[in-house]
């Protein structure tokens, strides 16, 4: 099962390989990652996706409770949340094609940020079906390129990872 861990952590060099290295040691994957700071300078939130059983997941969040860069974490999946990612893709656009291109990124609520000649790049955020719905729809043949942020999420309603909610 895919969940969703936030984590807290401290704002220094080398928490993030740290983190890695238990999932690395441990022959864990890792599916997405990101990480940036918060609205306090010495902390970090870290948004991973993992797969695994209930046994594993705890596993992992006893281990990582465990590393001293990480100061709280919690895995949003177990409650309401709003997850996002973000998506880049460069797509072929020439003669006819860019206004079903056009099309295509509007049915999407995308945005075109660059056009050239013969290529658009299209900008796409949503859940991770969403993004993979597009890349669907718009054909292999039609992409040049993919970029894809992870994903990223918060809970819903009143409850917050932070340091002064439990």
């Amino acid at each position: 099962m895919r969940h969703i861990i936030s984590i807290l952590i401290e704002n220094e060099a080398g928490a993030l390989s740290r983190v890695a290295g238990l999932f690395s040691a441990r022959g864990y994957n890792i599916e997405t990652l990101t990480v940036a700071a918060t609205q306090d300078p010495t902390l970090s939130r870290m948004t991973l996706v993992t797969s695994g059983s209930t046994e594993i997941i705890e596993q992992i969040t006893k281990q990582l409770n465990k590393l001293i860069d990480v100061v709280k974490l919690i895995d949003i999946s177990e409650f309401p949340h709003i997850e996002r990612e973000l998506l880049l893709v460069k797509a072929h656009a020439v003669e006819s094609g860019r206004d079903e291109l056009k099309r295509l990124a509007d049915i999407f609520r995308g945005r075109i940020l660059d056009v050239t000649a013969g290529t658009y790049v299209i900008e796409l955020t949503g859940e991770k079906s969403k993004l993979d719905a597009f890349l669907d729809a718009l054909g292999e043949e039609r992409i040049i390129e993919v970029v894809r942020s992870g994903t990223t999420g918060i809970l819903r309603g009143e409850k917050a990872l932070s340091l002064s909610v439990a």
